[in-house]
């Protein structure tokens, strides 16, 4: 896929974390961004189900797909509280 270059303002804890993270997992700091605005997102959820499942109609994926991103939204808020 085409990548195409921005720029993003962020606050210095978050830039803090994706430089630690880029650290850890030894990718760059753009890999780490890129991942992380893929996963809030849901971009490849719907592609992952479909090739799981691929008996199911698109309708049916997408409620899924959306259920799944739910949960997961759910579950990253009560580890924050």
């Amino acid at each position: 896929m085409a990548k195409t270059r921005t720029t993003l303002t962020l606050d210095e804890e978050t830039l803090k974390a994706v430089k630690i993270r880029a650290a850890r997992t030894g990718k760059g700091e753009s890999e780490v961004m890129e991942e992380a605005i893929r996963t809030a997102l849901g971009v490849g959820l719907l592609e992952k189900i479909w090739a799981e499942m691929p008996e199911i109609t698109e309708e049916e994926a997408m409620e899924s797909a959306l259920q799944a991103q739910a949960a997961y939204r759910t579950e990253r808020k009560n580890k924050k509280a």
